[in-house]
């Protein structure tokens, strides 16, 4: 049996989602878990400390019983900077800030003030249509207790349309606000 199904039989056996499985040199393997998605509106619950040790236990016994060769296993969280893979991962972080790396740049597709040699964007994941979409301004950010013309017009938005097979990276934009302690998706609502 393939490390990968090794991997996602235990894993998912416990009852979490495998984000990620890396072989590194010197024997590492690294295993990213998750919770699984209940779908809009449920509780949105992190892995701990207590499920990677679960996880870890696991996976040395189905690793054992396998053959498979490594020295050292660690299990862990996808932390803030999440890699999205599948179609349930962009559904799930819908409306969160990612940043995306295309496999071609732009070409004559990049309208606007998008040069068109871009690959890397950062903006708001939503969906449109049967396609995704990252929108974001080029604005610069307001510096803190800086006035603000009312008569300043904002930064139009932009936005570029892709399909998963389009990119060959996105993750969630590991963005942290030390002063709140609390991610801007929670300071919003």
């Amino acid at each position: 049996m393939a490390l990968q199904d090794v991997v996602e039989q235990a894993v998912t056996g416990l009852g979490y989602d495998l984000v990620e499985v890396e072989r590194s040199a010197g024997g590492l393997l690294r295993v990213t878990i998750d919770m699984p998605w209940k779908g809009r509106g449920a509780g949105e619950q992190s892995v701990n400390v207590e499920d990677c040790e679960k996880v870890s236990r696991q996976l040395q016994y189905a690793l054992e019983v396998e053959a498979v060769d490594y020295k050292r296993l660690e299990v862990s969280s996808p932390g803030i900077d999440r890699p999205l893979r599948n179609e349930s991962d962009f559904e799930r972080f819908a409306g969160e800030v990612v940043d995306i790396t295309l496999k071609q740049p732009m070409g004559e597709a990049g309208a606007g003030q998008v040069a068109a040699n871009r690959k890397k964007f950062r903006g708001t994941l939503e969906k449109a249509g049967d396609r995704w979409q990252v929108v974001w301004s080029d604005a610069p950010e307001e510096k803190p207790g800086r006035r603000v013309s009312k008569k300043k017009q904002p930064a139009p938005l932009q936005a570029l349309g892709f399909s998963l097979d389009e990119l060959r990276e996105a993750r969630l934009a590991s963005i942290v606000d030390f002063k709140g302690r609390k991610s801007r998706a929670q300071g919003e609502q």
